[in-house]
């Protein structure tokens, strides 16, 4: 039997949690789906699937699995799959075994049955990984979506594991299915080889799916309340009321506008603090997500988002300081709007001590099911500014972060941090942050500052992904083992136009730019993330200039233009998948000033000449540089990334400076520095 070898995950690899099922299904009229019986290797005649085995890292600290067709023991089993795994010596990848299937269609079913037992005359796991994957859609071949869950309680014994789909919830359209697997895992497994026997795998229909991902969050107060005014439409007056003001003009006059460089930044920096102030709830001091105009500031056409989420809160928390800072507003005015959001904080309801992903801005009710990694992190980063900066709330912000502890996101098998969490499910989502150069670095580096992740985690996220994973837009160089204080792990950069770098997922300046609102990574890490936010600035700038042809740059996710819709942008070869290139957003070119500032500047002035782009309260969200077309939106996000930026480019990094010398960053600042990403 030859091994074969798994293409990578989908986006940023496996997410993972133990739940041992065993349970009976109820009646139902649809005949479960056999994916294999086992009584011979080449398939189930009607799916016409074949078997293979495959590592994660052929040939590379991984180890080998085999199988065959053995006599089964128990009622009813003629023959079973006796599957065999050893793991190398200090093996860090998975192996598996896996059914290829023909373009499957499994949307009339909601479980996954099969049965199981240990062999225990040469040891197993109690637990593994059960998985499916299909194509993603625009996607290179070998870049598959996947779906999985762990099962657990595996004994010795004959059990029937069933396992609910929607438990899987990397998958939302169970059609178009090409791989089932099973997958084994040197953490997760007490020995270091093991085998299991398996037998008839099906899909099942039990009738009760259980909860889904897609589960909406109806919230009680806030339907009565539009309902009692005529519904959400009539509600939106209402809505509208309880903002703390509205623009007064579409677009301001271009000969307002300063000529000088540096008066024009601070007439963005005003302008923008008003729009963030304006757009919010006066009673509960938090900003409305988004606020679409559609071309007018006649609120009667206007749509607006009266949801907030995390990161729009713990950003929001950092603009008062920075408006502050700026002299915007008075240090009465900072305090009593920071004393109104924190207020507000701790009234919402919560999970472990996390936040859900949305609230309504209304009556605080949650929307969400969700708790994210990424966005609690900006909040509790939000919350580290001002207890630095703000001594007076220094212990409120402090009992809101100490609450939080980051174990909860963390998988000790993967050694990553978990995409986010289901509350209702109750399941972790599917992905973990297995990428170093995405946003979501700055919650690794605040988790290992709490001292509730270990600070190999740091040194587990991949710098490159190996060069077999074929669906990359480049195979990386030089990508041999690296030790940085004591752990080793695999190395390597990407090449373009004569600079060396580490791709981020998308290629966007929002997944490479957004730490340094707070993290001066130019000064902390100057030879591996500072070295690396140049590069990004730099080879964004010239992708869009030269290779696209555009006037103006700043690729990142936003609004898309002529449209309500929200698109992930980027410059392909930055990214390891890569986004496409489309929109041009200000927040990309504010994010720039951290790090090219000159060419930043006046890129930001480029685009509010060139197009209409500059209303009251700043820049829209995003345009078109081929059609002229503008987004004309307010995304609190967005809006919050450009006055934070602008207030660390003419305060001297101020935001920054409180950010660093909070005692968590204090203790992952050596961290930082001693990397060197490409020696």
């Amino acid at each position: 039997m030859s091994i074969l070898f798994r293409l990578p995950l989908a986006l940023l690899g496996g997410l993972l949690l133990c739940l041992p099922w065993s349970i009976q299904a109820t009646e139902s009229t649809t005949a479960p789906l056999l994916l294999h019986d086992f009584e011979r290797l080449d398939g189930v005649p009607n799916l016409g699937g074949t078997m293979s085995g495959w590592a994660t890292a052929p040939g590379f600290r991984t180890g080998r699995v085999k199988y065959r067709l053995e006599p089964a023991s128990g009622p009813d089993r003629s023959r079973a799959l006796y599957l065999n795994y050893r793991f190398a010596p200090e093996a860090t990848g998975d192996l598996g075994w896996q059914i290829t299937l023909p373009d499957l269609d499994a949307s009339t079913y909601d479980h996954l049955e099969f049965w199981i037992r240990g062999d225990s005359a040469v040891g197993y796991a109690g637990a593994l990984k059960i998985e499916f994957k299909q194509p993603l859609p625009n996607a290179p071949p070998g870049l598959l979506r996947q779906g999985s869950t762990v099962v657990a309680g595996i004994t010795d014994d004959w059990q029937r594991i069933q396992a609910p789909l929607n438990r899987m919830n990397g998958i939302a359209d169970w059609r178009h299915l090409r791989q089932f697997g099973i997958v084994l895992q040197p953490r997760r497994s007490p020995v270091r080889a093991g085998a299991y026997w398996l037998d008839d795998i099906a899909l099942i229909k039990t009738g009760t799916p259980g909860p889904s991902v897609r589960d909406p969050v109806i919230p009680p107060r806030k339907t009565a309340w539009e309902n009692s005014l005529g519904g959400k439409a009539a509600a939106q007056p209402y809505i509208r009321a309880r903002l703390a003001g509205w623009p007064e003009r579409l677009l301001t006059d271009p000969a307002e506008r300063p000529a000088d460089d540096l008066a024009f930044l601070w007439r963005l920096a005003r302008d923008t603090w008003r729009g963030l102030a304006a757009l919010s709830d006066h009673n509960h001091g938090l900003p409305f997500d988004t606020v679409r105009l559609h071309g007018s500031i006649e609120s009667e056409r206007a749509w607006l988002g009266d949801y907030t989420n995390v990161t729009n809160i713990g950003l929001y928390l950092i603009d008062i300081v920075a408006a502050w800072e700026l002299r915007l507003i008075d240090a009465a005015e900072a305090r009593a709007r920071l004393e109104r959001t924190l207020t507000t904080l701790e009234q919402l309801e919560t999970h472990h001590g996390f936040f859900f992903n949305y609230y309504d801005t209304t009556t605080l009710e949650r929307t969400s099911h969700f708790l994210s990694f990424v966005d609690s992190a900006w909040l509790t980063a939000g919350l580290m500014v001002v207890r630095n900066s703000v001594p007076e709330l220094a212990a409120r912000c402090t009992h809101l972060i100490e609450r939080e502890d980051y174990r909860f996101f963390y998988d000790p098998v993967e050694q990553l941090m978990m995409h986010g969490y289901y509350v209702h499910l109750p399941h972790r989502s599917e992905y973990s942050y297995g990428l170093l150069y995405s946003e979501a670095r700055l919650g690794s580096l605040i988790a290992i500052g709490k001292g509730e992740a270990p600070v190999e985690h740091w040194y587990r996220m991949a710098r490159t992904f190996p060069a077999h994973f074929d669906w990359q837009s480049q195979s990386p160089k030089s990508r041999a083992d690296k030790t940085v204080n004591g752990f080793t792990f695999p190395g390597g950069y990407y090449f373009w136009k004569g600079l060396k770098y580490l791709p981020s997922w998308g290629g966007s300046l929002f997944e490479a730019l957004m730490p340094l609102l707070v993290l001066d990574e130019l000064r902390y890490a100057p030879a591996s993330l500072g070295q690396n936010a140049l590069a990004h600035t730099e080879l964004s700038r010239r992708f869009t200039l030269e290779h696209l042809g555009y006037p103006v740059w700043g690729l990142s996710p936003s609004s898309t233009p002529g449209g309500d819709g929200y698109g992930e942008y980027g410059a392909r070869v930055l990214g390891a998948r890569g986004y496409p290139a489309d929109a041009v957003t200000p927040h990309a070119a504010a994010l720039a000033l951290l790090t090219e500032p000159a060419a930043a500047t006046a890129n930001l002035r480029q685009l509010a000449e060139r197009y209409p782009l500059y209303g009251d309260f700043g820049f829209y969200d995003a345009v078109d540089p081929k059609t002229g077309q503008v987004a004309y939106n307010y995304l609190a996000l967005d809006q919050s990334m450009i006055l934070i930026a602008l207030a660390n480019h003419l305060r001297d990094g101020v935001i920054q400076k409180y950010f660093a010398a909070d005692p968590i960053i204090q203790r992952v600042l050596p961290l930082l520095a001693a990397e060197r990403f490409f020696d």
